[in-house]
């Protein structure tokens, strides 16, 4: 039997999650036009620049290194996705809205979790 924590398990999940979802932005087809709607300039650019902050941490928290300092660029994400892509939706109801938002508030309530989880010191691997 495998022995995993608490702790060890939300790191592996919370960086899958993050890792799969920055390979669908590089190589699914659909995102490009989805950050191309959001109206940001450059939205190409900013959807890439936000899978490979998703590859960077997630990575890093699946490996248990710097986990404390990777849960903020990575809660940034989040919050910026639910700001971004979920508030717009609450004309269409609160439960749509919340259905929609489900995965982006779990994760973040487990980077909030791991981020309290790790001592201050964000340089130690």
């Amino acid at each position: 039997m495998v022995n995993v924590s608490t702790t060890q398990l939300v790191r592996y999940l919370v960086g899958f999650v993050f890792i799969v979802s920055a390979l669908m932005k590089i190589v699914g087809e659909g995102l490009g036009g989805y950050f191309t709607n959001l109206g940001f300039p450059s939205p190409i650019t900013f959807m890439y620049v936000v899978a490979i902050t998703e590859i960077i941490f997630g990575l890093l928290i699946l490996l248990n290194r710097y986990v404390k300092l990777s849960t903020i660029p990575l809660m940034v994400v989040i919050i910026g996705a639910l700001v971004i892509t979920k508030l717009p939706m609450l004309h269409e109801g609160i439960i749509h809205t919340l259905f929609h938002a489900r995965l982006d508030i779990v994760m973040l309530g487990l980077l909030f979790l791991l981020y309290q989880q790790y001592d201050g010191k964000f340089f130690r691997p």
